[in-house]
């Protein structure tokens, strides 16, 4: 009986729930599908993007995209067509286009292309849309909707409302129906449906949708017009207040680099009264090290590449302490007390590391990668992008910041610097070696410029005269925050990459470097140990 009861059940939800497809029906379709593309006619590709697009398999998406790359190829004599990626001298490493499995290595005489024409780009556009609109991906489903709403094709309507009826993401759903109204106000829609639809392209906050709102206003007549004035307004007003906000951010950002250029000469500078004119190339040093490390991991190790930066700040703290060491110990030591000469000595130095690494290394640029952590940009509100590697850059700029001020307040080399950073004499008459926390300190110093180079080496090019552009701002945030004072360089960066950053736009890049050293120069005639003055009976 309870056989014949669960006999009963089973059949009655299989014709309720329809026959079940399994998943190597599916796989069949897709084959079949992607088959179509061996027939080598423009029709016969056409009817296979239609046909794998109707599979909606999470395969399918990738066939496409490989057909949009011209990754799509042919082999010749087997008709199966693959997706191929360079393999070096050996030809193209193949897999199966509808499987993703294993097809060896093809060499190139033996691959041809699925040849594609406008026609086709067109239906491949509308298919890989189509696609991405019914991803399981929410990413993937918002950059589509990003797509729509951009190209505001009316053909993809029909889609998209289809796409909208299914979606359960909140931000998503929004995303696309921004794209729906989008279409709406480049189409034919009555007056009364497009100030509808103002209300939600509005809502978007971007530039993109201040140009299509633009356009609507400059096209229509009566309430039209007026709802979309009302919504350039706004949107004006707001992507106003995003610039302000964008402006502090790209003035932080520039402050952290000054802050990590800086933060080791302010130590020297500070502690020892040197200037040192070679500060710059050390920075540079950090760089080439990064430079070496990823070329190594790129030979030996490239699937941990992601992983080089970690290798690089160790090893270029380590060389630039070494040669700043070796610096202090074979010249500056036989200068103290004689800082013109010390001035001249380190600008040869410095002139000596550019040659060297222009020997080694060769006149131009050398490519440092970024991990792909630090690649792309994070949308804090519409209109707000920030970059990855710029977040990153200030992130590590107040870490070492924070370091730095726990060894110096917290350890007992720390002690010893402060004590013979306020009184020398008295440093030495206690027992403290002033000699050697001269070395240390110009290490520390010169290795902190060492890991800067790290850090620059990911938001500038890496030259031999990568040093050279940040000296002078580094010597002016130094001087304006107050020699040897840590806080005084955090302050002195950020005010002066702010003010830059704010003076750029109305005055250009040149003079407001011009306004900005002005204004330092008559700040420290009124207070000439700048904004943290050192304190102790023997501070100059």
């Amino acid at each position: 009986m309870r056989f014949l009861i669960c006999l009963i059940a089973a059949v009655f939800l299989t014709t309720a729930a329809g026959p079940v497809r399994p998943a190597s029906a599916q796989e069949g379709d897709l084959q079949s599908a992607v088959s179509g593309f061996a027939a080598g006619d423009y029709d016969a590709t056409v009817e296979a993007i239609k046909a794998v697009s109707a599979t909606k398999s999470e395969r399918a998406l990738v066939i496409l995209q490989a057909l949009q790359t011209g990754n799509l190829q042919i082999v010749t004599d087997s008709s199966a067509v693959v997706i191929t990626t360079p393999a070096g001298d050996e030809g193209f490493k193949a897999t199966d286009a509808a499987t993703g499995a294993d097809a060896g290595t093809v060499a190139t005489d033996a691959i041809e292309e699925v040849r594609i024409n406008n026609r086709v780009r067109r239906e491949l556009a509308s298919a890989i849309g189509t696609l991405t609109l019914f991803s399981k991906s929410d990413s993937l489903r918002m950059q589509a909707a990003d797509s729509v709403f951009t190209s505001r094709d009316p053909e993809m309507a029909e889609l998209l409302g289809e796409a909208i009826a299914g979606e359960k993401d909140a931000d998503v759903k929004r995303a696309m129906l921004q794209a729906q109204a989008a279409i709406t106000l480049a189409g034919d829609a009555s007056d009364e449906d497009k100030i509808k639809a103002i209300e939600l392209v509005t809502e978007r906050g971007n530039q993109d949708a201040l140009t299509l709102l633009t356009t609507v206003a400059g096209t229509s007549e009566g309430e039209l017009k007026a709802a979309a004035a009302k919504g350039v307004a706004s949107l004006q007003a707001r992507l106003d207040m995003l610039g302000w906000v964008q402006n502090v951010w790209y003035g932080v950002s520039l402050g952290s680099v000054l802050l990590l250029a800086a933060i080791g000469l302010a130590i020297t500078f500070g502690v020892m009264g040197v200037i040192n004119m070679a500060h710059g190339e050390l920075v540079m040093l950090g760089a080439y090290t990064t430079f070496m490390v990823q070329q190594v991991f790129r030979a030996s190790f490239p699937e941990a590449f992601d992983y080089s930066l970690f290798v690089a700040l160790p090893a270029a703290f380590l060389v630039a302490a070494a040669v700043g060491i070796a610096i202090e110990r074979g010249v500056i030591r036989f200068l103290y007390g004689r800082p013109l000469e010390t001035l001249l000595a380190t600008w040869g130095i410095s002139l000596i590391l550019q040659q060297a690494i222009r020997t080694i290394f060769g006149p131009s640029n050398v490519e440092v990668g970024a991990p792909s952590w630090m690649s792309g940009t994070v949308e804090i509100t519409a209109g707000l992008p920030f970059t990855l590697g710029r977040i990153w850059i200030v992130v590590f700029a107040m870490a070492v910041f924070a370091v730095l001020t726990v060894v110096i307040k917290k350890t007992s080399f720390g002690l010893q610097m402060r004590a013979v950073t306020q009184n020398r004499r008295m440093a030495n008459s206690v027992g403290i070696r002033s000699n050697w926390v001269d070395a240390m300190t110009f290490g520390l110093g010169s290795g902190v410029a060492g890991i800067a180079g790290v850090a620059l080496s990911q938001i500038s090019n890496v030259s031999p005269n990568l040093g050279q552009s940040f000296i002078i701002d580094s010597f002016l945030v130094v001087v304006f925050g107050g020699v040897g004072n840590l806080w005084g360089t955090l302050v002195g960066a950020l005010t002066l990459g702010v003010a830059n950053k704010f003076l750029e736009p109305m005055a250009g890049a040149v003079l407001a470097k011009i306004f900005i050293l002005i204004a330092v120069i008559l700040f420290i005639q009124r207070k000439p140990r700048g904004l943290f003055a050192q304190r102790g009976r023997a501070v100059e």
